[in-house]
């Protein structure tokens, strides 16, 4: 599952969309305090958010289900591209799922 934050509401739409196209779970949020509260029993996979919601979450993401840190993929302009979103949020679970516990 893919946690998406983003206050804008067109551009958390078009974030949606384009990985639940690609088949991935994803759990919109506009606010950094909605998605705290929600995570805690979701436990998603990672966490693309827009850039001043990262300092938000900084110090206060909640862990995956092996005790870690669930990644951070901070959104910027380079990944305004779809298909660099895309490829940036697999990198980024395969980087993380490859890390031992």
């Amino acid at each position: 599952m893919v946690v998406v934050i983003d206050e804008d509401a067109t551009r958390l739409d078009i974030s949606e969309a384009i990985l639940a196209k690609l088949r991935f779970a994803v759990a919109p949020f506009a606010s950094v305090e909605t998605a705290l509260a929600a995570m805690r029993a979701m436990r998603p996979e990672i966490i693309v958010a827009r850039e001043n919601a990262v300092q938000k979450l900084r110090g206060r993401l909640p862990a995956d289900r092996d005790g870690r840190a669930i990644p951070l993929l901070p959104v910027t302009p380079e990944l305004s591209d779809p298909e660099a979103l895309v490829e940036a949020v697999r990198e980024m679970m395969r980087s993380h799922r490859e890390q031992p516990t």
